[in-house]
């Protein structure tokens, strides 16, 4: 036998982390515990399993999640999939929304963009309790908000009591995904973090696909005046998450300590402190492109294909099934190329390719409406593949103490931010039609690219 001399290292660890990972402001609160250990190894009559062979394959990210990785993995995912299920109610119904309210098109974007205003409270106010109650709780509170006024807004008598409730349907809509995000990021190996959260991210096209079934199935066999309520009040559905995350998920084991052993609070002006000021204001610039193209894209493409398309409501469901089917790609394949470009040039290249492809899916000629499915698709790919990359890019920014509320901080001030390209459409589409304002998209991505040149690549950085 042969003694052999190991360094065991807290936490997960793959590769050194680069030097940026950690702001000198905050480095107290980051700690590694280290002790030298003797073991003795004995010859076998087959070489031990390399972490090669144990790790290949498209799924090797999962099998190399601990259980409680994989349950914190399902519930991340059925939380943001219900998220976007009942974000998408609202795009879905817009059209018999503002024929029984008898609304504006500046009327019905601004329903989108308090949505997405109110996230932005949300998404700070969840990121401090991600940081002080734990990543769990405030899965569980963001998804029950977000249910609950999701409901609520079925049972709206007026534009105003529809709008308020939209609104604070955005407080939980702002926090959910941060909460899930660092989860889930925490658990996962460095080398394959980026595509463990770009699965996360998937999850929105699984919701989105299925409000759209629901809504193909309800819009064309109930009368519009109450199939739109009916759209709203399945947004319950999230109470059955609920129950699985009550039972089954838990926080990493050194966000219990930390929580347990009651350290001192770190105030949410840390993210504005030392190297931290400027990551935290160019990571929300470019939040702020990414989802000002998206939404754009999200709230008004449903409207477009109905109004100026001449589209049915079975016919809308069609083409929209072929950009979230392109959506649902971006997603897992956006992932696997943050893990082997890196993140900037994975931001870069898809941000591109979403501004000159939205650009020419508004100016296919009238009666070209194959063409106009057929583009839907790499559409539906590359503006969803952007969002691969936020997970692990955000959380891999900030140090530990800090981590939730940087991430759903910078995530949710620039969705608020990017809120106004939807109405900024809205307006323009009463003059120039929904078709051409959709340029506005096309703004916010050239937005993210000049984010870009303010931050650092952060692939193969350690989670503390």
């Amino acid at each position: 036998m042969r003694p052999h001399r190991v360094v065991v290292v807290a936490g997960p660890t793959d590769r050194p982390a680069p030097p940026a990972a950690t702001a000198p402001n905050v480095s107290s609160y980051q700690s590694f515990s280290h002790r030298e250990v003797t073991v003795t190894s004995t010859p076998t009559s087959s070489p031990p399993t390399t972490e090669r062979d144990d790790e290949s394959g498209s799924f090797a990210w999962y099998g190399t999640m601990t259980p409680q990785g994989r349950r914190a993995f399902k519930g991340a995912f059925g939380g943001y999939a219900l998220d976007s299920y009942d974000f998408q109610v609202l795009p879905l119904s817009m059209v018999a929304i503002a024929a029984y309210f008898s609304l504006t098109t500046a009327q019905t974007g601004l329903m989108t963009t308090v949505t997405l205003l109110v996230s932005a409270l949300g998404g700070v106010l969840a990121g401090v309790l991600i940081d002080r109650v734990g990543r769990v709780r405030t899965l569980m509170i963001t998804v029950a908000t977000y249910a609950v006024f999701t409901v609520l807004c079925g049972f709206a008598v007026n534009y105003p009591m529809l709008l308020a409730c939209r609104a604070l349907q955005g407080l939980g809509f702002g926090g959910e995904w941060a909460a899930g995000a660092v989860l889930v990021a925490e658990y996962a190996r460095t080398r394959y973090r980026g595509r463990v959260l770009a699965f996360i991210q998937s999850s929105w096209a699984v919701g989105w696909a299925l409000a759209v079934i629901v809504a193909t199935l309800v819009m064309d066999n109930v009368d519009p005046d109450l199939a739109w309520r009916i759209m709203f009040w399945t947004g319950a559905l999230p109470a059955l998450l609920l129950v699985y995350v009550r039972r089954n998920v838990k926080d990493a084991p050194e966000v219990t300590e930390r929580l347990a052993q009651k350290e001192a609070r770190v105030p949410l002006s840390s993210i504005f402190q030392g190297s931290l000021t400027r990551k935290t204001l160019f990571a929300t610039l470019l939040a702020t492109g990414v989802q000002g193209g998206y939404y754009t894209i999200a709230t008004w493409l449903p409207t477009y294909l109905k109004t100026e398309r001449g589209l049915t409501v079975v016919g809308t469901g069609g083409y929209l099934s072929t950009l979230i089917s392109g959506a649902f790609c971006g997603y897992i394949t956006g992932g696997f190329l943050v893990d082997r470009l890196g993140r900037k040039k994975s931001f870069a290249l898809f941000a591109v390719l979403s501004a000159a492809l939205l650009i020419t899916y508004i100016n296919i000629p009238q009666g070209s409406n194959d063409l106009l499915l057929i583009l839907g698709f790499p559409l539906g790919f590359s503006s969803s593949a952007i969002f691969a990359g936020f997970g692990s890019f955000l959380a891999e920014l900030y140090p530990n103490a800090v981590r939730g509320t940087g991430q759903s901080f910078t995530y949710n001030v620039g969705r608020a931010i990017g809120a106004f390209f939807p109405t900024a459409v809205g307006f323009s589409a009463g003059s120039a039609g929904v078709g051409s304002a959709l340029v506005y998209g096309a703004i916010g991505y050239c937005i993210a690219l000049v984010a870009l040149l303010g931050l650092p690549e952060t692939r193969g950085t350690e989670l503390a």
